[in-house]
């Protein structure tokens, strides 16, 4: 079933979609491309098959070109990840994609997102901020950079009720 057409570029529609353990490889490659440490195509097809798991992809005509992941548990869920093709960023897609997931987790009964985005990463920030997350914490030295050094994390919230 698909979800929502949500923009056209170029005369190509973006889809968000349930994705499928077809796609995990192209899920671990768009991790891998916007994250120091990247997660793998086994670690996709784990939570592509666990029930509390809540995966979409960004599809522009065939291929898959972002992807959302939160975790739930009762009322609450987390945004473990989301991701977009590095050549497709700055276009208002993410907005898209994060707002669409988070109707679904809603649709679920999830009332209550949390996540946890880099301190440094504002791009991030800005999207998290405009889609109604605050900051309620922050975990000191929690992101280990390839070279060694270690970046803050901020804690967000949003209630979808």
């Amino acid at each position: 079933m698909i979800f929502w057409l949500s923009r056209w570029w170029g005369g190509a529609a973006t889809t968000v979609e349930p994705a499928s353990l077809r796609d995990a490889a192209r899920l671990a490659q768009l991790h891998g491309a916007s994250f120091h440490r990247g997660w793998g195509e086994a670690e996709f097809e784990t939570m592509l098959t666990e029930r509390n798991t809540l995966v979409h992809r960004l599809r522009q005509r065939n291929r898959v070109i972002g992807f959302a992941v939160s975790r739930m548990a009762a009322d609450e869920a987390e945004i473990l990840s989301i991701a977009i093709d590095p050549g497709q960023r700055g276009r208002g897609l993410s907005r898209d994609l994060l707002l669409t997931h988070l109707g679904h987790l809603a649709g679920r009964g999830v009332r209550t997102i949390f996540l946890e985005v880099e301190e440094n990463n504002q791009p991030a920030r800005r999207l998290y901020e405009k889609a109604g997350f605050g900051v309620i914490g922050r975990r000191e030295r929690y992101y280990k950079q390839p070279g060694g050094e270690h970046l803050n994390a901020l804690l967000m919230r949003r209630d979808l009720s």
